[in-house]
């Protein structure tokens, strides 16, 4: 029962996060605020990183500084740079496609074999994505709507974040028998802060603290310990107790919660062609993880860590 509250308290603040960044970002540069984030965290992580420390080989090294490059900087400098272009209810609703992104992983990574059942899921999950992505086209065509094209970048980048995200996750699956996973998570936060410094520099030629209000204090705060220390905290302790399997289950509450919170915080509301692709989505998700093989693919790739 513990492991479920857990897991749930993880999944809602990784649910809100979306709208609370995209709300502070209206206050704070983005690498000045990954730089924060991530600095901060991997500090309130270092003393129990140095407990469960043990020496690395270079190639466990190598994949932990691959895993922060990805997961770390790529991964959030993405997901930062689009919640400045696009809603941030669009954030979750393309990250659910992620374990169907991992199936391809699967398939080229770990030579599985591609079965169709998961293939068709994969196909209407993909044409949801779609609708979503390119409606701002028909905005800007149909209604005039010239702002709408941005919101195409920013879904790109989504995308991307979404991409590395599952990267990082497969990078540290390598390591995470030899390796703490506070340890991984410590060392990628820091390192990852180590690459947004020279970037957060560049941000303060032209802005100032002194100009953080309340939207980035908010952000601030919320990146270090809820987002980061808290959730990563209670999704390790349901990661000890649960399969990936059920896991899995509790993600799809992040899109919800996302909108749930993004309507009273920023105004956005799904339009026509955020449902239907969401539906999609979900059909194509719903679908897939039917086929026993799925599941078997998921457990290598997520399993407990």
């Amino acid at each position: 029962m513990f492991s479920i509250v857990a897991i749930i308290i993880a999944e809602l603040i990784w649910g809100a996060a979306p709208p609370i960044f995209k709300l502070s970002l209206n206050s704070i540069p983005p690498f000045t605020l990954a730089f924060i984030r991530f600095f901060f965290a991997g500090l309130i992580f270092l003393p129990f990183a140095l407990k469960k420390y043990k020496k690395l080989t270079g190639h466990q090294w190598y994949l932990i500084l691959l895993g922060s490059l990805f997961g770390v900087v790529i991964n959030v400098s993405a997901f930062f740079v689009g919640l400045q272009y696009a809603p941030s209810i669009n954030v979750n609703i393309i990250s659910a496609v992620g374990p169907l992104v991992l199936y391809i992983m699967s398939i080229v990574i770990l030579h599985e074999r591609a079965h169709p059942q998961v293939l068709r899921g994969m196909f209407i999950s993909f044409i949801g994505v779609l609708i979503i992505f390119f409606a701002p086209f028909y905005k800007t065509i149909f209604k005039e709507d010239i702002f709408s094209i941005s919101v195409v970048f920013g879904n790109i980048l989504f995308v991307i974040a979404m991409l590395s995200n599952m990267l990082q996750l497969v990078i540290n699956k390598k390591i995470i028998a030899q390796v703490d996973v506070i340890v991984i998570v410590c060392m990628q936060f820091l390192i990852g802060s180590v690459v947004y410094f020279p970037l957060m520099l560049g941000e303060l030629r032209f802005w100032s603290f002194t100009q953080m209000n309340s939207g980035a204090w908010v952000g601030v705060l919320y990146g270090v310990l809820f987002s980061s220390a808290i959730a990563y905290y209670f999704f390790a302790l349901a990661l000890k107790n649960m399969s990936a399997q059920k896991l899995g289950v509790f993600d799809y509450m992040k899109p919800i919660i996302t909108v749930a919170v993004a309507i009273p915080l920023l105004g956005e509301y799904p339009d026509a062609f955020f449902i239907v692709g969401g539906i999609l989505i979900f059909i194509g998700i719903f679908i897939s993880e039917r086929h026993p093989h799925y599941h078997r693919m998921h457990k290598k790739l997520h399993g407990r860590r």
